[in-house]
């Protein structure tokens, strides 16, 4: 990437987070207003769901933001490049989100000492697979994604988390060019949604902060229907998701 797009980047991602702060301040007041005036507002604990999902949310979305600068660098084709755009734009503002509450809540942006990045979800029951559509496996608990707390996965080669691409695949897509590096990009991002997926579902359940359980859920839904134009992309380019 270009220096210039290297600051472009870098002013993109960082003026994200310093609206979301800003926005975020105000979606917590009104979220307190809406449970009611009489209740003060309480501030979520360093272990609560609240800020487990924040902090590891907040990476899972950063690694989506580089795949897609990645990619929009490496294709001319424009529903490619217009995918990766609104997946990059959609996901740092949330990332922007996220850690605005953190700052608002003078939590740490990193899990408290001895706990791994999904220990916030173990504990509890989580949601079944999504039963709109399967493509793949890897939110499904047989297939250690993130369902039950991201039981039997362990992070390796840089991913954290249930989804994420490892540094060599990241590597791979930085080296192809045109549909090669359509059809890795849209693999590894529906890997992505369906390590995320599970993750924000387990915020709906577990999280307390109104908000950020509408939050949560808007990502569901919407990472939903990016797996399904996902799915016909790969298939018009006679490819498929990764099992």
């Amino acid at each position: 990437m270009s220096a210039s797009g290297t600051r472009r980047t870098r002013w993109v991602a960082g003026s994200a987070v310093a609206l979301a702060v800003l926005f975020a301040g105000a979606a917590t007041i009104a979220s307190a207003r809406d449970e009611g005036a009489a209740a003060a507002p309480r501030t979520p604990s360093a272990e609560s769901a609240d800020a487990g999902f924040a902090r590891a949310m907040a990476v899972h979305h950063q690694q989506a933001v580089e795949m897609s600068f990645l990619v929009r660098d490496r294709t001319r084709d424009e529903d490619v490049r217009r995918l990766a755009y609104d997946i990059a734009h959609t996901q740092a503002n949330q990332r922007g989100m996220l850690l605005g509450w953190l700052d608002l809540w003078e939590l740490p942006k990193t899990a408290p000492d001895g706990q791994g990045p999904m220990a916030w979800m173990s504990g509890g029951h989580d949601s079944s697979p999504d039963a709109h559509g399967s493509h793949g496996a890897h939110g499904s608990p047989d297939a250690g994604g993130t369902a039950h707390g991201g039981a039997g996965f362990a992070a390796h080669d840089g991913a954290l988390m249930p989804g994420m691409a490892t540094r060599t695949e990241l590597a791979r897509l930085g080296r192809a060019e045109g549909e090669r590096a359509e059809i890795l990009f849209l693999q590894l991002m529906t890997d992505h949604h369906e390590g995320g997926i599970p993750m924000a579902r387990g915020c709906v359940e577990r999280c307390t902060v109104g908000v950020e359980k509408r939050l949560a859920r808007g990502m569901v839904e919407g990472q939903r229907s990016e797996l399904d134009l996902m799915a016909d992309m790969l298939a018009a380019r006679g490819a498929a998701p990764r099992s």
